[in-house]
């Protein structure tokens, strides 16, 4: 007997084996496994840190040395794997390093590309070296490579919180500062600001949030979590704390939702944050083109006229 070919509904219901569908009831569920529960919260920590510098790096056109430092940060995971040491510690220390010697290298961030691109290619180098070296099988820097955030252990929650709350705290004491220099780097040159501090501070705030990041969204996908949601969020609002607001948002809500789907799925969570994420800015890039094309014909054209052929007022009484 000839087996009829499952219809469209069941063949969809089987891509949702564990999915009920009761989100409280799936909620629950998850955070009684001790792993998810530190899951969520270091990708608290993270997109709170990676939505504050990511609304920098877009302010300060730094979106290279978000991508450099996160490439940069696997070399120092790769070192750290082969003498033994947390990976954590060789990304942090490797970050911080070539941000302080791209900081020295070019005084102004808008004319640091090539002294970005030269360190970048010069620890990427090292990196190649450090894995040459090591014989075993290197799955904690193959995690740094794509980010692993359900398999993260009560310690990495311990420096992701405590490099989370550094962060934090800087960023909120040297913001203003930050902010201006960015806008315009002469005149904040002219006003006598150290600028070259500054570029120094952001570029080692940036590290430390390239570090912790890695853990959850990966080096190759990193533009995901410090540079996608300041972009959502410069497309609705210019004023700067409203934009910080919603980068973190966005951020936040990214990590939460990809952390769940991934818990019921197996596919990476990476793969479903950078796709929130991504989603997200499509339809807030896209959605103004919509409303006009959407816009009825007449209206545009009423609109014109009006614009182009005022209706003529009666003149004032004498």
């Amino acid at each position: 007997m000839t087996v009829p070919p499952p219809t469209l509904t069941a063949a969809f219901a089987l891509l949702w084996t564990w999915w009920s569908w009761n989100i409280p009831s799936d909620l629950a569920t998850m955070l009684s496994l001790r792993f998810i529960v530190d899951a969520y919260e270091a990708g608290t920590i993270i997109a709170i840190v990676s939505g504050v510098v990511s609304y920098l790096v877009v302010l300060r056109r730094s979106s290279f040395a978000s991508h450099a430092l996160g490439h940069v940060g696997f070399s120092g995971a790769a070192a750290a794997v082969l003498y033994g040491i947390n990976p954590f510690f060789g990304l942090l220390s490797f970050t911080m390093a070539s941000a302080t010697g791209m900081s020295l290298l070019g005084k102004r961030a808008t004319h640091r590309d090539v002294e970005i691109g030269t360190v970048l290619a010069f620890m990427l180098g090292l990196g190649l070296l450090f894995l040459s070296f090591y014989k075993g099988y290197a799955s904690e820097v193959y995690s740094i490579l794509f980010g692993d955030i359900i398999a993260i252990s009560v310690q990495q929650v311990e420096l992701t919180a405590i490099t989370g709350v550094v962060v934090l705290a800087v960023l909120a004491f040297f913001f203003r500062p930050l902010v201006f220099s960015s806008l315009d780097e002469e005149v904040a040159e002219a006003k006598r600001m150290p600028t070259l501090f500054l570029g120094w501070l952001f570029l080692i705030t940036l590290a430390a949030a390239i570090s912790v990041a890695v853990t959850v969204i990966g080096v190759l996908l990193i533009f995901a979590l410090t540079v996608t949601p300041a972009a959502i969020a410069f497309r609705l609002t210019k004023r700067p704390l409203y934009a910080v607001a919603i980068s973190v948002l966005v951020a936040l809500f990214a990590t939460w939702v990809g952390i769940f789907v991934a818990f019921y799925e197996v596919e990476p969570t990476s793969f479903f944050i950078v796709t929130i994420i991504f989603a997200i800015y499509v339809i807030v890039r896209t959605a103004p083109l919509v409303g006009r094309l959407l816009r009825p014909r007449a209206a545009r054209t009423g609109a014109g006229t009006v614009g182009r052929n005022p209706v003529p007022r009666p003149p004032a009484p004498r």
